[in-house]
């Protein structure tokens, strides 16, 4: 291990004014006191604590940044080359992060790049005022009034909000489960593809939670699974 990227941090006190917990792989992971009703457990035994992890403050700048200097570098280009160019990188970091506590990390993000985007289309519009700017850049659909899109060819191409990412916890593998033991049915529901299994079963398996549309129970090893067509 290097010894100037190595310490020793302590994840739920305050050790020699250090602030508990740590950074890794751009993720934050601390513990914080909590009540009985909240806390971890191990064994049935009260930890106290609960351990929170969130995206480090290093990611979200380093991300913000990102997403701020695109922005200012393509003050010259229509909105739809603009949402194009920044759909992938938004898109990727948030699922990166989509499995841990990020909402409120998300909203406040997005509450940054609807004021960059407004100086951006002020810079295109000098003369007009931020309530004609946001009239003309951003639409109302669904209840939300600052989706930032236009249309091309009749097609809606929209910005992707750090807000409507979902969060999707991860769910711990099953002790006894492993790739190589043939459930194909356990590992085509939890991942949508397996090798012995066609893309489209595995994708609708996942979907579906494992379960038959039909009568919803869970399919089994050795179960006949048929795509339906429902018409």
């Amino acid at each position: 291990m290097s010894a100037p990227l190595t310490r020793i941090a302590h994840t739920l006190n305050i050790v020699e004014d250090e602030k508990p917990g740590f950074n890794f792989l751009g993720f934050n992971i601390r513990q914080f006191p909590v009540g009985k009703y909240n806390s971890g457990k191990v064994k049935g035994k009260i930890l106290g604590f609960k351990t929170i992890i969130t995206p480090s403050k290093d990611s979200q700048k380093k991300h913000y940044n990102q997403v701020a200097q695109i922005i200012i570098k393509l003050r010259g280009v229509d909105q739809g080359t603009l949402i194009k160019k920044l759909n992938p990188i938004i898109r990727g970091w948030c699922n990166y992060f989509s499995t841990v506590v990020s909402q409120k990390v998300f909203e406040r993000l997005w509450h940054l790049v609807v004021w960059k985007l407004i100086k951006w289309g002020r810079h295109r519009h000098r003369n007009k005022g931020r309530r004609w700017i946001t009239h003309k850049y951003f639409l109302s659909l669904g209840g939300n009034k600052w989706v930032f899109a236009t249309r091309e060819n009749n097609n809606l191409i929209r910005l992707i909000q750090h807000s409507s990412t979902p969060i999707k916890r991860y769910v711990k593998v099953k002790g006894n489960k492993s790739p190589y033991d043939g459930d194909w049915i356990y590992w085509s529901s939890r991942m949508g593809v397996h090798p012995e299994v066609p893309t489209r079963v595995a994708k609708l398996l996942k979907t579906q939670n494992g379960l038959c549309a039909h009568c919803g129970n869970y399919f089994q090893d050795g179960d006949s699974i048929e795509v339906d067509h429902i018409i």
